[in-house]
């Protein structure tokens, strides 16, 4: 009966020999230093505090049609 384990492998495993290959870097793409118009961003934060303001004021109304539900259905 054999035993194999990791006396049996006697391969030999190489090494690359490029190490001196530089290599491309991972994000390809150039970051531009171009100027930011600040009316851009301040249309942008209008917006989405526009969409959590909506948000909040479904939710708030929600919660008062419910306790006013809630207040009708106890008084009976």
């Amino acid at each position: 009966m054999t035993s194999k384990g990791f006396t049996d492998n006697t391969g030999n495993i190489e090494t690359p020999n490029d190490i001196d290959v530089t290599e491309k870097p991972l994000n390809p793409n150039k970051i531009s230093s171009g100027r930011v118009d600040i009316n851009v961003l301040k249309s942008k934060l209008e917006a989405e505090q526009g969409k959590e303001l909506r948000k909040n004021i479904f939710i708030f109304s929600l919660c008062v049609v419910l306790l006013a539900v809630v207040g009708i259905y106890l008084s009976l």
